[in-house]
């Protein structure tokens, strides 16, 4: 059984690598998506992959990498798609 999840992760999280990190440690749990910054200097992303993955990925954006603050992390649960072979960056 498959998780799909929509993350707003919110605080000092532009400008850190964070996007590079959160792809990064993607590949190395084997799920699917894309992350990319938003205008108002959140980032998004959205993961799919097994239960287990996707909740390691959402600890993982709890803190980011070193430079990040996450002040805080918005989680919505999504209907499995399937639509996604990789993990990409987007802009």
């Amino acid at each position: 059984m498959e998780k799909r999840v929509r993350l707003i992760i919110s605080g000092r999280v532009q400008g850190v690598c964070f996007r590079m990190a959160v792809r990064d440690q993607a590949i190395k749990e084997g799920v699917h998506g894309w992350v990319r910054n938003l205008d108002e200097g959140s980032v998004e992303a959205v993961i799919e992959g097994t239960p287990d993955a996707t909740a390691r990925m959402i600890e993982f954006c709890r803190h980011g990498p070193r430079h990040a603050v996450v002040d805080s992390i918005a989680i919505q649960e999504e209907s499995w798609r399937g639509e996604y072979k990789e993990f990409l960056i987007t802009y």
